[in-house]
């Protein structure tokens, strides 16, 4: 590994972020942000020696804020912080989200503002290092005062309690400790808090929430690309001039992806004098229904990655005799995205819904039910209701989890995001979409069946033929949750954007022309 990334001072990407986290990258502390972190620790223990009040360090917590704690308690204080906050229940979180949460709490706690010690830092990157990932339970966070609980599991195992997972093996963190020949790290004062108040959980949701979405709007103009084909649509509501003249960025970069993976295509040349004046809306409007959900997309990336670069706890540590006690560990800067890339999400399952139900009305040539021979056979009659049952539950997730709040400690915390929630339901909804692109693909590979001995683009015949290499074409009835599944891989394994990928590359297409719907 040749690539590293310096926690707290360097600027963190999205992209970077998942490379630390897959092991492409490593993140290390610079000489800068070790200076930092070193005076901003010494700085608490001057608040300390001094007894300046500051929440916290030497005050109780919440409604118990104007309790003093005396100096030798400071210290208890922090541990006992961390067990009373581990209140969470429900599976644990996927490892990826529970490593992103160390890695992007690394990175706020390392620009000097938090008073952690050194040593303590140290110990949170080694286990991001050795992938060595705590346990955290999903549910449980309020959104603010930050992810008290997710970050209070998080934690546990710096001070020998909680549970991890090593290659696998989920242990005590204790066992794991000795198995390695370490002690529990000695937290001082400030620390417990620092490392539970801020945003990480609902952070590192949305990362992956940007990844997978990202993955999806890709999809989706594949996808809606060869059920246009199959259903013999028009390109020309892709023209750019079209686009020109009502600019969204997301619409212009959408209609431009589907103009050029149209462009030159036998089917779509053979019916290019047709008598057919316009195409239902599911295919003429993708630029505007898929550019929409774009557009949704970059205003959570950006938001994200200003998150990911932020400190987040409280108090802020400016020195001794200038603290801040103020709110930068409140969720609501991305609860309000998540909930707007959670209807964009839906939305982009909606429209794909629509065109499933369109292939099989026998319109525009194709046989009732993609089958030839329906009746004997239902052929693709059903899987359209699977995409109508989750496009439905997908509605149902999309209420916004940042309009509730319910007050917390005693009234002290009378606002809170939920942002944790917006962030859990948004890669729920994503669940639901992956599943529904998979059953259009399979709409989509069998109608442009319909159309041969015409062939598509290079990029959308690449597409068909590797949908083809996992699931044949259906003559007959058979169990099509085995097709469903299989398709469902291939656009989770990232497989087939990267045949896309290739076939664009192979043949000089650039599909993409806006840098800024990227994620490095």
């Amino acid at each position: 590994m040749d690539k590293s990334f310096n926690y707290g001072t360097g600027h963190l990407s999205i992209g970077t972020c998942l490379d630390i986290a897959s092991g492409k990258v490593k993140g290390v502390i610079g000489a800068a942000a070790k200076a930092g972190i070193a005076s901003s620790w010494l700085e608490v223990g001057k608040i300390v020696e001094r007894q300046l009040p500051v929440y916290g360090i030497n005050t109780g917590f919440g409604p118990l804020c104007n309790t003093h704690i005396p100096e030798r308690d400071t210290c208890t204080l922090q541990y006992n912080l961390l067990k009373s906050h581990s209140v969470g229940v429900g599976k644990p979180i996927a490892k990826e989200i529970a490593k992103l949460m160390l890695i992007t709490k690394a990175h706020a706690l390392a620009q000097g503002y938090s008073g952690i010690s050194p040593a303590t830092l140290d110990r949170i990157i080694w286990h991001v290092d050795h992938d060595i990932i705590p346990l955290v339970p999903e549910k449980g966070s309020v959104g603010a005062s930050g992810d008290l609980a997710p970050l209070a599991h998080l934690f546990l195992p710096l001070i020998g309690l909680g549970q991890v997972e090593e290659q696998g093996k989920v242990m005590p963190a204790a066992v794991m400790l000795k198995a390695h020949g370490l002690e529990p790290v000695i937290l001082g004062p400030k620390e417990g808090l620092a490392l539970i108040n801020g945003t990480q959980f609902i952070l590192s949701l949305a990362v992956t929430a940007v990844q997978r979405l990202n993955n999806a709007l890709q999809l989706a103009d594949l996808a809606g690309a060869m059920s246009l084909e199959g259903l013999m649509g028009s390109a020309r509501p892709f023209d750019p001039r079209l686009h020109d003249i009502r600019p969204y960025k997301g619409n212009k970069l959408v209609a431009h992806r589907l103009f050029t993976l149209l462009d030159h295509s036998e089917i779509l040349n053979s019916h290019a004098n047709c008598d057919r004046v316009q195409d239902p809306y599911s295919l003429r409007c993708m630029p505007q229904v898929h550019g929409a959900s774009r557009n949704a997309w970059l205003h959570l990336k950006e938001l994200t990655e200003t998150e990911l670069n932020s400190v987040t706890d409280n108090p802020i540590i400016f020195n001794a005799d200038d603290t801040i006690s103020g709110g930068n560990f409140h969720g609501q800067p991305l609860a309000l995205p998540l909930d707007y890339a959670t209807v964009a999400a839906a939305e982009l399952g909606n429209i794909a819904d629509r065109r499933c139900y369109l292939m099989s009305e026998g319109r525009y040539g194709l046989p009732k039910l993609l089958t030839p021979d329906a009746g004997l056979n239902s052929g693709l009659m059903i899987p359209q209701y699977t995409t109508a049952a989750l496009v439905t539950e997908n509605k149902t997730l999309c209420f916004p989890a940042s309009a509730d709040s319910v007050p917390t400690s005693l009234g002290q915390e009378d606002h809170v995001s939920m942002g944790s929630i917006s962030g859990r339901k948004l890669h729920m909804v994503l669940d639901n979409l992956e599943y529904i692109q998979a059953i259009e693909l399979l709409y989509a590979a069998q109608a442009m069946d319909f159309r041969r001995p015409l062939k598509s683009t290079p990029i959308l015949e690449a597409c068909h033929h590797y949908v083809r290499d996992h699931v044949s074409f259906i003559s007959d009835d058979r169990i099509f949750s085995d097709d469903i599944n299989s398709l469902h891989t291939i656009i989770t394994d990232g497989s087939l954007l990267a045949i896309a990928g290739r076939a664009a590359a192979e043949n000089n297409i650039n599909l993409d022309n806006n840098d800024e719907f990227g994620i490095y």
